[in-house]
């Protein structure tokens, strides 16, 4: 006999879910812009502090600025990825396309392992130093930034050998990407808001000599297939 019982879809931090269900439930729950699925487990996003915010903005529109100058990439901020079995929603995202040899493509939604992952970590710095670091490195992402906004520190981290490490920054202060030849960050800058300062080290890199090569890299990969 029926009940009439009307059962609703929900979630909530801490449910254990496969992708495929933690999908399906998102996709009735509109209201819902942020969650995420690391290692089975359901995060959701508390509210967004101001500072968070502004930090966030600022690391979008130096990749934005970067993915301008250099064909052959694309990036995007908030997208749900499908990455390893889990679905995490990164702050932002930087790839090679896929004709142009990169490891992830664009369905319905971000597929495979985004080259460049970013997190900006005011209130999640334990899950993006740990879950998310885990999954990032265990799927292969070649570098994942994490912005420590209450700290005012930069954690940048470089596949070598399977393992995450730790990039140093240059004689001149500035943390340079070799996955992406000539995204440079200026995080004394970034923290100062020197908002200037920072993306002229940015237009320093995309005019070196290694960003135009990396450009007709890509190029030619684009033209070879």
């Amino acid at each position: 006999m029926a009940t009439g019982i009307i059962y609703k879809p929900h979630l909530a931090t801490g449910d254990n879910l496969t992708r495929d269900e933690f999908i399906e439930i998102w996709e009735q729950l509109p209201n819902i812009k942020f969650a995420e699925l690391i290692g089975g487990i359901v995060y959701m996003s508390s509210p967004l502090r101001r500072e968070h915010a502004k930090s966030d903005r600022r690391i979008s529109t130096w990749l934005g600025n970067y993915e301008e100058a250099t064909p052959g990439g694309e990036g995007g901020s908030n997208a749900t990825a499908y990455i390893g079995d889990d679905a995490p929603q990164p702050d932002e995202y930087l790839a090679i396309l896929q004709e142009c040899g990169g490891s992830s493509w664009s369905e319905e939604y971000l597929e495979g392992s985004p080259e460049f992952l970013a997190e900006i970590s005011f209130s999640t710095a334990s899950i993006d130093l740990h879950q998310k670091l885990d999954l990032y490195e265990r799927e292969g992402v070649q570098e994942y930034l994490v912005v420590l906004v209450k700290s005012e520190q930069i954690r940048w981290h470089r596949l070598v050998d399977g393992k995450y490490r730790l990039i140093e920054l240059d004689a001149n202060g500035v943390y340079r990407s070799l996955v992406f030849p000539g995204l440079w960050l200026d995080s004394k800058a970034l923290f100062a808001n020197e908002l200037t300062k920072m993306h002229a080290t940015l237009q320093e890199g995309i005019a070196s000599d290694e960003h135009q090569r990396f450009v007709a890299e890509l190029a030619n990969r684009k033209t070879a297939k």
